[in-house]
């Protein structure tokens, strides 16, 4: 496990396996030394998990001191006694850390519809307070994966302060409001107001460009912790950084959709607003014929047409005055162009990122979005997660 070149000030943190469903990592605590200010997002799924009622609980007075994390279970559709499970959790945390419990955020991914392993869990945490050090974000990362291919990590500067964010989620992708699981760290001091407003605008513009499967998890969360005992840093630039930090991991889930093989990246440009041009690049990035073709290298871009054509809602949008492009492959400009060779199509769809660029021909507003292709490789997975 590669380790970070850098850490934020005053954050301890432990990964380890509490024997929830294998003996791989499964069980994760990062905690500032001090209150933090505090923001977080999650899903707008009616099947929330518990871990996520008890986050929007915790978060609303915009401090943290903690996140309590557990993979292999995602504590969804447990009825009361999941509630009160993940509330154990919390507290159980809470008196190991000597903090207040209602400063803890929780999350739990995994499998929906069983009971957290409670006999496990209280073994786990007992004696956590030893087990907490600083410099080991990078186990953590590990500990939060499921069905990942690899830890998705990074960190980066911004004056004296640190910035750490980490993310897990390669399937049941397609974010609202937030992403599958990720957390961030800074030192950076940032008020709560301005971290909340600095999250919503980093999340529409990164985790919420993503889709693997269309399918919004049960429990998306996005939280970030500013303990600020790097002092005050320029808010400008704090956003830049988080933004690019966040647009990166965005990539990272993307690459990894359970099964894929190619990174998709679609633009679509010239639109009449962002809500439309995000729209249209959904319908492309989703649409399973163009996610096939492309796992395929099936020269069959009219399936980009056809996914274009099904955002109905939108009556300006017009075949004679769209194109549509792969890389630098020009292939449509409101005609089918002539001197298109499909086998240069083909050749290009076995690059490892394959780059669909669409015009509307209707205004300036642009979107991208980031998925996956589809394979083989995702039925299988999918088709075995329980057994």
């Amino acid at each position: 496990m590669q380790s970070l070149p850098f850490y934020p000030r005053g954050f301890r943190s432990c990964a380890k396996n509490v024997g929830i469903r294998d003996e791989t990592l499964d069980f994760t605590v990062i905690a500032s030394d001090v209150p933090a200010a505090a923001a977080a997002m999650f899903t707008q799924s009616r099947f929330c998990g518990a871990a996520i009622t008890v986050g929007r609980e915790h978060v609303a007075d915009g401090r943290l001191q903690a996140f309590v994390v557990n993979s292999k279970n995602a504590n969804v559709a447990t009825g009361e006694q999941g509630l009160a499970n993940i509330r154990e959790v919390v507290q159980l945390v809470a008196d190991e850390l000597d903090i207040q419990a209602q400063d803890i955020l929780p999350s739990s991914t995994g499998v929906i519809g069983w009971q957290l392993p409670m006999e496990k869990m209280r073994a786990g945490i007992q004696g956590l307070r030893d087990e907490l050090h600083e410099g080991q974000l990078h186990i953590s990362a590990h500990a939060i994966m499921t069905t990942d291919t690899r830890p998705k990590l990074r960190a980066c500067k911004i004056g004296d302060a640190v910035l750490v964010g980490m993310a897990k989620g390669v399937g049941m992708i397609e974010p609202n409001m937030a992403t599958m699981l990720s957390y961030f760290v800074t030192d950076a001091q940032i008020p709560a107001d301005d971290l909340q407003q600095c999250l919503h605008e980093v999340v529409n513009r990164s985790f919420n460009m993503v889709s693997v499967d269309t399918d919004t998890s049960t429990s998306d969360t996005v939280a970030i912790m500013a303990n600020g005992l790097a002092g005050a840093v320029p808010l400008a630039d704090f956003k830049a950084a988080f933004q690019a930090m966040a647009i990166g991991l965005a990539q990272d889930v993307a690459s990894d959709g359970e099964g894929a093989t190619k990174l998709l990246e679609v633009t679509v440009e010239q639109a009449d607003s962002f809500v439309q041009a995000k729209r249209v690049a959904k319908a492309i990035v989703n649409s399973p014929l163009v996610k096939t073709a492309i796992f395929g290298t099936d020269p069959n871009w009219g399936r980009v047409a056809m996914a274009i054509g099904k955002c109905q809602e939108y009556t300006d949008i017009v075949p004679e005055k769209v194109s549509i492009a792969f890389g630098d492959l020009v292939l449509f400009q409101g005609h089918p162009l002539d001197n298109v060779n499909l086998e240069d199509l083909r050749a290009y769809f076995r690059n490892s990122k394959v780059t669909i660029r669409v015009g509307l021909g209707i205004g300036t507003t642009s979107a991208t979005v980031w998925g996956c292709d589809l394979s083989y490789e995702y039925v299988r997975i999918n088709g075995e997660y329980t057994t």
